[in-house]
């Protein structure tokens, strides 16, 4: 059996990730993915399985008010979650369930943390500003786990030169991007993707870190004021990837197929009958 070095693991790395993942959860996942594919057979869906399980731990400490402990819990299966993942890419073993499996955990984490997290304050305080919260969380992580799909298809139907809707529509002018920044701000991204880094502020990774790691951590009292910073700026980020969306149809709107030719693509090559 082959034996990976750490160099295999950093290899198996994304080109670019959130700076919560790049400085606080790969130093430990590297070194345990290194761990876990030298001396075990475990599964990329078995260690799914195992994040998964600590993760409704997290939710069950959250919710019997152990902040500590469902924040440690929580850090721990978002670790093994991205083991799994080097894992699949280090020996070639993943799988389209596998990437089912992993994003369906993801979001049943979120939402039992969130829920756990909110009936453990509410139980201690009666204050239903802690329902508010778990309530604000979940419905942000499920917003943009159903938007970031749909921008993409969004984009993938304008490259494909596929209409989105059935009737015919001349093509549209195009309209200039936005210069790109020559100055700071470019330079400051081309360093940031030296270090792997990506230019976002916040994204899902640091919007869960920030609720189920962060404030848990400093206790009680930072739970709804980090939630809330942390709520806007997830926000603000999804606005300005929308925003850049709607830019990209205005810049790449392209010329329409044949009528025909695009009911034959979208019914996957059948006659229209």
């Amino acid at each position: 059996m082959r034996t990976y070095s750490l160099d295999d693991v950093y290899a198996t790395r994304k080109r670019r990730d959130s700076w919560w993942t790049v400085y606080f959860v790969d130093p430990a996942a590297c070194r345990v993915a290194m761990l876990v594919a030298n001396h075990t057979a475990i599964t990329p869906n078995g260690l799914t399985v195992f994040s998964l399980i600590l993760g409704m731990g997290s939710a069950v400490c959250l919710g019997v008010n152990q902040l500590a402990a469902g924040a440690v819990l929580f850090y721990l299966s978002f670790m093994i979650d991205c083991v799994d993942g080097k894992i699949a890419r280090l020996k070639g073993t993943g799988t389209p369930f596998g990437l089912w499996l992993d994003y369906v955990g993801d979001r049943i984490r979120v939402v039992c943390c969130a829920a756990g997290l909110a009936y453990g304050q509410y139980a201690a305080t009666g204050s239903v500003d802690f329902i508010l919260l778990g309530a604000t969380v979940a419905v942000l992580d499920l917003f943009r786990y159903v938007n970031a799909p749909q921008m993409k298809r969004v984009r993938e139907t304008i490259r494909e030169g596929l209409a989105p809707t059935s009737t015919e529509v001349p093509p549209a002018p195009r309209v200039p991007g936005p210069k790109r920044s020559r100055g700071p701000l470019r330079r400051f991204n081309r360093s940031l993707a030296r270090r792997r880094v990506r230019s976002h502020l916040i994204s899902g990774i640091e919007f869960h870190a920030a609720v189920f790691v962060v404030a848990p951590l400093i206790g009680q009292a930072a739970l709804i004021p980090v939630t809330a910073v942390a709520s806007i700026l997830l926000l603000a980020n999804e606005i300005f990837l929308v925003y850049r969306m709607w830019l990209f149809t205005r810049r790449n709107a392209a010329v329409p197929k044949p009528l025909e030719s695009r009911e034959h693509a979208l019914i996957g090559g059948s006659p229209n009958v």
